[in-house]
């Protein structure tokens, strides 16, 4: 019964992301014809491919970080736990501000500062998960890492501030075009950095999931059943890193996702089954995303306003429930 349930639910689910594709790809200030995304000397073709371009990363990006999201909060056994409140996004917006700010005078072809800016926004997520790790040690009760996640992400606020006050014109200008989450401005090499980067990240997070069922029942437990806890937690570092980061490298910092997603993905399959957990978590994502796209592209906010906007309430409600 319940797999006719989840088959159920990826068939709705999957009709609700071709829908929301499609309107994507459909919806801005020329009306394109069916030829334009096919043949490259139609008229408006170039448009075509910028439009095609964003629903691809609105596609990364919806796979990516709610998995992100999915691996902490499975390792954790915490429910707020994500790349945001975490503070991993933070930080890497922060490696990704000193790269802006202090490489204004080098100059680089676009395919390599697109890829030192990734680089230094794994870095940035790398080294905060690290922390969070050593830290996680300390505190017996996991909760307090979201406390300490935000500090963190309050301190990135305040440097990032900074960086800003003392920067040239035209690197402010960059940081804050790349903070807004410019989804309708990523070029084809740096969506094929991003895929390259996710696709390393969803090959460790499926090597995760396993042990993770494991670790879910337990330490002790899982170590009986040959669970490597080390190698899972160097795993969930790495996976969820490589994730966040990379979409945060290339579409600036979208907050709350990857919090929200799994949240409703418990709410409409059971929340033990992590398999399809992680399956739902995916096509749940990118329908979101897609469909965020399109109020992007109706209202003119950026991608990480949106975002914002709905995740806040959401997390608000999700801890006056659990009280």
């Amino acid at each position: 019964m319940e797999s006719k349930n989840f088959k159920a639910i990826l068939i709705i689910l999957s009709i609700l992301v071709i829908i929301s594709v499609v309107i994507n790809l459909n919806i801005g200030f020329i009306k394109l014809s069916f030829e334009d995304f096919f043949y490259q000397n139609s008229e408006n073709s170039q448009i075509a491919s910028l439009r095609i371009n964003r629903f691809l990363a609105m596609l990364l990006a919806g796979i990516s970080i709610p998995t992100s999201g999915f691996l902490l909060q499975e390792y954790f056994q915490n429910p707020l736990a994500g790349p945001s409140v975490l503070g991993i996004t933070s930080v890497a917006s922060l490696s990704v501000a000193f790269y802006i700010f202090f490489s204004q005078d080098l100059t680089l072809p676009e395919f390599l500062q697109n890829g030192f800016i990734s680089i230094s926004a794994i870095l940035g997520s790398v080294l905060m998960m690290s922390v969070l790790l050593i830290f996680s040690r300390k505190f017996q009760d996991k909760s307090y890492l979201i406390i300490f996640g935000f500090l963190v992400s309050a301190l990135a606020g305040a440097v990032v501030s900074i960086l800003q006050l003392y920067a040239e014109n035209q690197s402010l200008k960059n940081y804050i075009l790349w903070s807004f989450g410019a989804n309708n401005q990523v070029t084809s090499n740096q969506l094929l950095v991003l895929f390259i980067i996710i696709f390393i990240g969803l090959f460790l997070s499926f090597k995760s999931i396993k042990p993770l069922i494991g670790n879910s029942l337990g330490n002790q437990y899982a170590k009986s059943l040959g669970v490597n806890l080390e190698q899972l937690k160097y795993f969930v570092i790495i996976a969820s890193s490589l994730l966040s980061a990379s979409v945060t490298a290339f579409l600036g910092p979208i907050l709350f996702i990857g919090i929200v997603v799994p949240h409703f993905s418990r709410m409409i399959y059971s929340p033990a089954k992590l398999w399809q957990q992680w399956i739902l978590n995916m096509i749940l994502g990118v329908f979101i995303m897609e469909f965020f796209s399109i109020i992007s592209e109706v209202s003119q906010f950026p991608i990480n306003v949106i975002t914002s906007l709905f995740g806040v309430p959401v997390i608000l409600m999700m801890i006056l429930k659990r009280k």
